[in-house]
């Protein structure tokens, strides 16, 4: 599947000086299941070239087997808006609803579609405007007892995040809003769950009601630097009732352990991402992932549109290392390769060797709060390079460790306040390596990339 690209912008700050990056590319995609299928619905975002706004493409992919790495191509459909989501009634018909442009008063639309061909089968129609934050986004439709129940987020994706629901007998509407409204939100609270929205419910094999949603873990200073991750929370949904929420924490009560971790499989290296559309012929990877041979290109991390040669997984503890061996750069001519924590182009930081200045070097780039920062230290390497990314909630600590000295130790280089990569947030960093020259034959070999 080949997807439109996108850049990322840097939006002008907010009241409290904070400033938002617009990143492109795949927002909120839904998956559902229905008679053997299984359906993925979800939006790419696009910056066409001379265009002031955003442009949605809005598609649907399919599978009968999840697991079986085998997609349909994508099937687009017409919907001017984000976030959209599928509901499937008892009489086989299938329905889009989604947030309609433009924001920030986005309303929600519902339409009847065929989702082999993408053809709407009916008209357009708003059936809800959101209890009157900004942003109605994210919509979920279910039936229960009668009742089309519409879950939504609105308020915004940062503090004002919320989740309310609406309800009708008809699944046109009119959708009634529940009183008690919102169902969910850490807005005015002291919690370090916040930003708590866009969220889904569904119903466990022992009848109990979920939550899962997005939200931020949030220290005192305001670092949260893995952006928005997935929580679950319990909730409740009497016969005939509004279902509610519990306010999101670290350990949700009634999941155990075994809950959290019993049957998580994956096929090996299925949790190796690249920065947008990736020449594939640049990565020779063997072992098991353990050795990755890298064809540099003269593409860095801060190019807004094109593929760099990386190669990473996405950083998924707050506390934990990241560590790779370089080897042979020292035989290399005018190489800079090396390990990056990458958010997007305009926010990373890297240490790597340049053969061109034989020297290790750190850069910090933060476009956003106007950071550029770089330190390097000459030095005459072996065979191979060590190079680190330690990381606590408040720092990363960069350091290198050199394989011609006999007994080498670690040696810190820089360390970064997780402060100077966190603005308003959608995702978290990426960690991984990266190979860049003007020559396109030249070739890097990593060897046991190990990312927390």
């Amino acid at each position: 599947m080949s997807l439109r690209l996108s850049d990322t912008r840097i939006n002008a700050p907010d009241k409290n000086g904070d400033v938002m990056l617009a990143t492109g590319g795949l927002y909120a995609p839904t998956i559902r299941y229905n008679q053997g299928t299984f359906y993925v619905v979800c939006t790419n975002i696009i910056h066409p070239e001379g265009e002031n706004r955003d442009i949605s493409e809005n598609f649907i992919v399919s599978s009968t087997d999840i697991w079986s790495d085998t997609w349909s191509d994508p099937v687009y459909f017409e919907f001017r808006g984000i976030d959209p989501s599928i509901f499937f009634d008892e009489n086989g018909r299938s329905y889009i609803h989604g947030s309609a442009a433009p924001g920030p008063m986005t309303k929600i639309h519902l339409f009847e579609v065929d989702l082999k061909t993408g053809k709407k089968l009916s008209e357009e129609k708003k059936i809800w405007d959101g209890t009157g934050g900004i942003y109605p986004e994210g919509p979920h439709l279910y039936k229960r007892d009668g009742w089309f129940y519409l879950l939504i987020s609105e308020g915004g994706t940062h503090e004002g995040h919320m989740i309310t629901v609406a309800r009708s007998a008809d699944i046109w509407g009119p959708y009634e809003s529940f009183a008690n409204n919102p169902i969910l939100t850490a807005k005015g609270t002291g919690e370090y769950i916040r930003y708590t929205g866009h969220c889904d419910m569904f119903q466990d094999k022992k009848g109990g009601w979920w939550g899962v949603c997005l939200g931020i873990r949030k220290d005192k200073g305001g670092r949260f630097i893995m952006g928005r991750e997935t929580f679950i929370t319990p909730g409740t949904w009497a016969e005939g009732q509004w279902p509610t929420l519990e306010l999101v924490k670290s350990n949700p009560k009634g999941l155990s352990v075994q809950d959290q971790t019993s049957g998580i499989t994956a096929k090996p290296l299925v949790d190796l991402v690249y920065i947008r559309d990736a020449d594939l012929s640049k990565y020779t990877i063997s072992g098991d992932g353990k050795d990755i041979t890298l064809k540099a290109n003269n593409i860095d991390l801060s190019h807004p549109t094109d593929s760099p040669t990386f190669i990473g997984k996405r950083q998924r503890t707050l506390e934990g290392a990241s560590t790779v061996s370089v080897v042979g750069l020292n035989q290399s001519n005018q190489v800079k390769a090396g390990l990056a924590l990458y958010k997007d182009e305009h926010r990373y930081i890297r240490i790597f060797y340049d053969t061109e200045v034989g020297a290790v070097v750190f850069e910090e780039r933060n476009n956003a709060q106007k950071i550029h920062k770089t330190t390097k230290q000459e030095l005459k390497i072996g065979d191979s390079l060590d190079l680190r990314f330690e990381y606590t909630e408040q720092e990363y600590l960069l350091s290198y460790r050199n394989s011609a000295e006999e007994t080498a130790a670690w040696e810190p280089l820089a360390s970064v306040d997780t402060q100077e990569l966190t603005d308003p947030d959608f995702v978290g960093p990426i960690v991984g390596i990266f190979a860049l020259a003007e020559s396109q034959s030249a070739e890097v070999r990593f060897q046991d990339l190990k990312v927390d």
